[in-house]
């Protein structure tokens, strides 16, 4: 724990960017934006086995993330972007990264069906949190976002979600992944 809080030290903090209930909070990390290389990351599967971002080298990459799947806007982010999976090509991956823990993943995801999105966890080390810019600071969550990834690895759209509470425009999020494929 103490090497996490040493990672979360000197991390560029960005107060009011996202609120909870109305209550602003504090996202710690980078702002990412269309255009850059996406930032790696190291988060886990079911089985606790590391998954990074070069797992996904040469496929679009759509990110869906949610605070915790244990909700009910989160349960329908997944559910949507497991039904819209299933009509993408296989050229097109889908995950859900959240801080839950690898077996409540696991649990959710057999329970929802969830079959065609790799549910993962950010909990060890927040590592996508901290490199995407969406770790929340008072809760130690992941903020509510959707980004997509070209094959090329450049980062080709970006949705913070402003009020937790609420679901992303996965309208908008699909339009990009279709434009790209």
């Amino acid at each position: 724990m103490q090497a996490l809080m040493k990672k979360l030290k000197g991390l560029e903090e960005r107060p009011g960017l996202v609120t909870f209930q109305g209550q602003p909070l504090t996202l710690l990390g980078p702002e990412i934006k269309p255009g850059l290389k996406a930032p790696d990351f190291t988060v886990v599967d079911k089985d606790l086995k590391p998954v990074n971002l070069s797992d996904f080298k040469d496929q679009i990459l759509v990110i869906s993330v949610t605070p915790s799947l244990d909700t009910p806007v989160c349960d329908l982010q997944a559910r949507r972007f497991n039904q819209e999976a299933a009509g993408l090509s296989d050229k097109v991956a889908v995950i859900n990264i959240s801080m839950d823990l690898p077996f409540a993943i696991a649990r959710f995801c057999t329970q929802a069906g969830i079959d065609r999105v790799y549910a993962l966890s950010d909990y060890q080390e927040a590592s996508f949190g901290r490199n995407y810019g969406v770790l929340i600071k008072e809760l130690r969550l992941l903020s509510r976002a959707v980004f997509v990834i070209d094959s090329n690895g450049l980062v080709r759209y970006v949705e913070i979600v402003p009020e937790i509470t609420q679901e992303p425009d996965y309208e908008k999020a699909l339009s990009v992944v279709k434009e790209l494929k």
